[in-house]
């Protein structure tokens, strides 16, 4: 995987990061840039700019100027927020509350990132959701399911960090495989709150999920990649993804009963 920032359209571009575990093994991951109907703009999760992405970025929003906020939208994602803080000192910046406690001295504004007040502030571009039934931040924290969610309507697009992922094919194996499987985190049933209606809470808001981007184009998955769906596909998948995690989150809820 290589940096990169791709243009998706009606104001949306992915930027496709670089992420070395032991400094070897590349997983990837992400940030996005939204334009909004007022013409400034957000920047979704955060990533240190850095060559032809950077300077793409600083020529769409007047040397950064014209970022107004950094939303953070996965907990455990917190590698980079001093970056992007640096690099956007005048926009806003938003977390979780593990946000907050990870990065003390950032500028975090008042409201998380997960609040009403915040998903309001956007919603006429962007409508920000978080998984019902299973827990944002878990305490145990090698389970990542839980994340804030953002759908862009004019593009089409879904961001999503973690919650959905997008199966990895080897690159050799890419011109083969061109629509690899969807599927949801592996430890979403670790992720389950503690009450015996989770997963059908759960079930609830992926079918909402699917019905909401029914007119899916693009889905930038973190770690995993980028895909893009034809008409009406992607919900499809979507309920596929889950009717295959449904057993497990049920046999996870009995185990806790």
């Amino acid at each position: 995987m290589s940096e990169a920032i791709r243009d998706l359209g009606h104001g949306f571009w992915t930027i496709r990061g670089d992420l070395k575990i032991g400094g070897l093994l590349n997983v990837g991951t992400q940030a996005g840039l939204v334009q909004l109907a007022s013409g400034r703009f957000v920047v979704l999760d955060s990533y240190p700019l850095r060559g032809q992405v950077r300077d793409r970025v600083m020529a769409l929003t007047d040397g950064g100027r014209a970022v107004e906020a950094v939303l953070n939208l996965h907990p455990f994602h917190t590698l980079h927020c001093a970056a992007t803080a640096r690099d956007f000192p005048q926009a806003r910046l938003y977390g979780t509350r593990r946000h907050w406690h990870q990065h003390r001295d950032l500028p975090w504004q008042a409201e998380p990132v997960d609040s009403d007040d915040v998903r309001a502030m956007f919603a006429s571009d962007l409508h920000l959701t978080v998984p019902d039934g299973i827990d944002l931040a878990c305490p145990n924290e090698r389970v990542h399911a839980g994340s804030v969610l953002a759908w862009h309507r004019r593009s089409g697009t879904l961001h999503v960090d973690d919650t959905i992922n997008v199966m990895p094919v080897p690159r050799l194996l890419r011109r083969l495989v061109r629509n690899p499987r969807i599927f949801l985190h592996p430890t979403m049933p670790q992720a389950l709150l503690p009450r015996p209606d989770a997963p059908e809470l759960f079930g609830r808001w992926v079918h909402h999920l699917a019905a909401q981007c029914s007119g899916l184009r693009w889905l930038c998955a973190a770690h995993s990649g980028l895909r893009e769906f034809p008409a009406g596909q992607f919900a499809t998948e979507l309920a596929a993804a889950f009717r295959r995690m449904e057993p497990r989150l049920a046999r996870a809820a009995a185990a806790r009963a």
